[in-house]
């Protein structure tokens, strides 16, 4: 599938679709943040930690576990959008019908939309809530998603925030126009940026999308200004992205660009996966890997320090 930043733009300054707000975040750039979950995204990870972040539009969630099996969703709902089947509930999520009421209907809250839309004036009002906190070196953070997938959105928001001092931090793919970017250079402090597999073919596979695109962004941030605020990142996807060709092919190309690049290798993370059965999807992995051990970061953290990496970050 062919696809490019061009595709995926989303245009609307004055709303955005949020799907997730986390307060009190630590490990989302400096400090204590508030990370504001964008939706959206073009590229499609075998791994996604965050699916219900994909798609933008509105989705139902399934929480079977709050599940009373009253059938009152499938009582109210139109066009046959939801079925009891067994005594399992079958979801139609592409029929148009009747969501809202669903949803308000619903007593146990088991059905929910995964996201919200906000204006720019009632986001700002939501990220304030936590300004007292931002005094000791913390801030705002966008995520996604791929935040910049709504970028008029994003750059309304990074605007706003330097309007009252706020720190900002961004993560993104950069799968983006180069002129998106360059917007947003002079309202972000801190660039948190993914290079997750640096073979285009093996990308492409994996994301469907091409890497040059990424490449091509990475190496024009790291020959800017804010250099010094950005983080590469690498997600350990086993058998996917942690390999030790990979990190070595990524810790020489931007080290290349920029020979104090700041690099963290993320460890896998295994919670994703439960994610998916609100959203009657399928994970990538049958068997759910494990967290890397200590000793298993430390190999591929070595690969980085061999092949360029000065600046590793490790938490």
């Amino acid at each position: 599938m062919k696809s490019s930043p061009e595709q995926h733009m989303i245009m609307s300054k004055d709303k955005g679709l949020v799907f997730d707000i986390k307060r009190f975040a630590v490990h989302d750039g400096a400090g204590i943040r508030t990370t504001v979950f964008l939706k959206g995204c073009p590229l499609r990870c075998k791994w996604c930690q965050n699916p219900e972040g994909l798609d933008y539009k509105q989705q139902i969630l399934y929480l079977e576990n709050k599940c009373i099996k009253c059938k009152t969703c499938e009582h109210i709902a139109e066009n046959d959008a939801i079925k009891f089947v067994d005594d399992k509930m079958n979801i139609n999520r592409q029929q148009d019908s009747n969501w809202l009421q669903i949803i308000e209907e619903c007593p146990t809250r088991a059905l929910q939309f995964d996201s919200k839309y906000y204006n720019l004036p009632e986001i700002m009002q939501e990220i304030t809530k936590d300004e007292a906190f931002f005094k000791y070196g913390g801030g705002v953070t966008l995520s996604g998603g791929e935040p910049l997938f709504q970028h008029e959105f994003a750059l309304a928001i990074l605007k706003a925030c330097k309007q009252k001092n706020l720190h900002t931090a961004i993560e993104t793919s950069l799968f983006v126009k180069r002129e998106v970017l360059a917007k947003i250079l002079s309202y972000v402090d801190e660039f948190y940026t993914d290079l997750k597999i640096f073979n285009n073919d093996w990308h492409k596979k994996c994301t469907n999308v091409d890497n040059q695109v990424i490449k091509d962004n990475l190496k024009f941030l790291l020959q800017t200004d804010k250099k010094d605020c950005v983080i590469v990142r690498t997600p350990l996807i086993p058998t996917l992205t942690a390999t030790k060709e990979n990190i070595e092919q990524i810790s020489r190309f931007i080290s290349s660009c920029y020979d104090k690049v700041k690099y963290e290798l993320l460890n896998y993370n295994p919670l994703a996966k439960a994610k998916y059965s609100y959203l009657d999807k399928k994970y990538y992995f049958t068997e759910n890997p494990k967290l890397y051990s200590n000793a298993q970061l430390q190999f591929f953290y070595d690969i980085a320090k061999q092949n360029g990496i000065k600046n590793l970050i490790i938490e």
